[in-house]
């Protein structure tokens, strides 16, 4: 790790500890600020002590990012339009990673503070979306290009659809639950069960199902929310040190083969459907030599760049005997390709099993490039492990007492966690980031509808407050941070 980092400016140097300490606090404060939403019906239940439930909660949200992989990290990345990825530079990388991650911490801690269950997945996805249409209105960008508007609009579905299922499933599950065992002491709350029963704690297949159940949260939170981190990391590092991170350096002679076979396959794949493609990607009309000195994402230009990159990669075995600036244009290269590549996989025309066919190229294509070292997960694990040991107390008492009019139950809490494990579970599969925060309260208020416990309005005017307003207004702090950082870089 140490070796990557020689040879920088003492400027460039301080600047990357710097940004990589603000991704490391977001990632802290997330700990302590969605976590609280994995333990609080374990805590407010009594199925557990809080410094137990905490400490156990940390341990496997570390272990959720250790084991997640990388699709939900670069699903946050690419939100940023292909353009401005490729042509970053140190100075518009530091302006873009310090505006998102001062937006996204300032407005977590601000949520944080006044106890209220907002998501840090709508907050970054929110800060991201910002730069970019920043960066577009400063470089006279069209907005429709400032954004990967199709990427934002998949995941935009899926933080809109999973509260939506969560309250639906979680409300279905407790009806479930009723209807099998109706006079059971799981539909006690622990003040009734303290009261009537003379008990601490709930009956034990409650209590095993709430602990199991919450530490399977903890789990899928750790996979979902840790990969975000992880993605945030990579667009620093690319963004300030291209060089060393623009491409795995520690890919194997195999992979760099694989992908090399890739550009191959793909080209062979486009001839193969000429007949569909051909206009779109002007095949047969461009040659490298038309590829322009300021190298922009064209579909037009596709054949051009699968010869060049074919070109670039000969004979390599090992990305180190690549330059710097080779390193760079190999990586324009892939995210052009896979880019174009995206966009063809959605036109009309192409059979299923075609489309499926240039899926697995996609994956070949990237394999290099969508990548993150090992040091970047473990250091991203342990922010947001430790994180979730500190902080938690205030979520706790919302999401246990404040969402309904009456205490939450124990088939409520076991409701509840059960739907949200699965929904971010299923979530992490198809690597669409989600928000623990709304999957688990919308949850719990199904449950109290299911209940008929009814629910504070108070309360639910503020989380849905915070959940219309986390977008627009990280949006716009962050746009307003990287217009002034950019001015300030000139």
């Amino acid at each position: 790790m140490i070796e990557l980092f020689s040879g920088l400016d003492a400027w460039v140097l301080v600047s990357l500890l710097l940004a990589l300490t603000f991704v490391l606090a977001f990632e802290f404060i997330n700990g302590f600020h969605d976590t609280a939403n994995a333990v609080a019906t374990v805590i407010y239940t009594k199925a557990m002590p809080p410094h137990l439930a905490v400490f156990f909660s940390g341990v496997f949200n570390f272990l959720g990012v250790l084991l997640g992989g990388v699709g939900v990290a670069y699903a946050i990345v690419h939100l940023l339009p292909v353009e401005l990825l490729i042509n970053v530079n140190t100075g518009h990388g530091l302006a873009m990673v310090f505006s998102l991650l001062a937006a996204a911490i300032t407005w977590n801690l601000g949520t944080w503070y006044f106890g209220i269950p907002a998501s840090s997945s709508h907050t970054l996805i929110g800060s991201i979306l910002g730069v970019g249409l920043a960066n577009a209105l400063i470089n006279d960008i069209p907005l429709g290009d400032g954004v990967n508007w199709q990427k934002a609009i998949d995941i935009a579905m899926s933080l809109v659809v999973s509260p939506m299922a969560g309250f639906a499933v979680a409300a279905l599950v407790l009806i479930g639950l009723k209807w099998w065992r109706p006079l059971s002491k799981m539909h006690k709350t622990p003040e009734q069960r303290r009261k009537l029963d003379d008990k601490k704690h709930p009956p034990f297949w409650n209590r095993l199902v709430l602990v199991v159940s919450a530490m399977g949260v903890s789990f899928v939170h750790g996979s979902n929310d840790g990969q975000k981190g992880i993605g945030l990391i990579m667009l620093v590092l690319i963004g300030i040190v291209p060089a060393k991170f623009v491409l795995d350096l520690n890919s194997t002679t195999y992979q760099i083969e694989r992908t090399r076979d890739a550009t191959l396959h793909m080209s062979q794949f486009y001839q193969r459907n000429a007949a569909t493609l051909g206009e779109f990607l002007a095949l047969g009309k461009a040659k490298a030599s038309d590829l322009p000195e300021q190298f922009s994402c064209n579909p037009q230009q596709t054949e051009p760049t699968i010869a060049a990159l074919q070109s670039s990669l000969q004979g390599v075995t090992d990305y180190h005997s690549l330059s710097a600036d080779k390193r760079v244009e190999v990586r324009r290269y892939l995210l052009c390709l896979d880019d174009t590549a995206k966009k063809v996989g959605k036109l009309p025309g192409l059979e299923a099993r075609e489309k499926a066919d240039l899926e697995k190229l996609r994956k070949d294509l990237t394999a290099t490039t969508e990548y993150a070292p090992f040091w970047v997960i473990v250091a991203v694990a342990l922010a947001l492990g430790l994180g979730t040991m500190v902080g938690w107390k205030r979520v706790v008492l919302t999401v246990g007492e404040k969402i309904g009019k009456q205490g939450m139950t124990y088939a409520q809490g076991m409701s509840a966690q059960i739907t949200a494990a699965c929904a971010i579970g299923m979530a992490n599969i198809f690597a669409l980031p989600v928000s623990t925060t709304h999957v688990l309260s919308s949850g719990v208020a199904g449950t109290m509808v299911a209940n008929k416990s009814g629910l504070q309005g108070g309360t639910v005017k503020t989380i849905l407050l915070a959940w219309v307003l986390t977008l627009p207004t990280s949006m716009g702090l962050a746009a307003g941070l990287f217009w002034l950082a950019s001015k300030a870089i000139g």
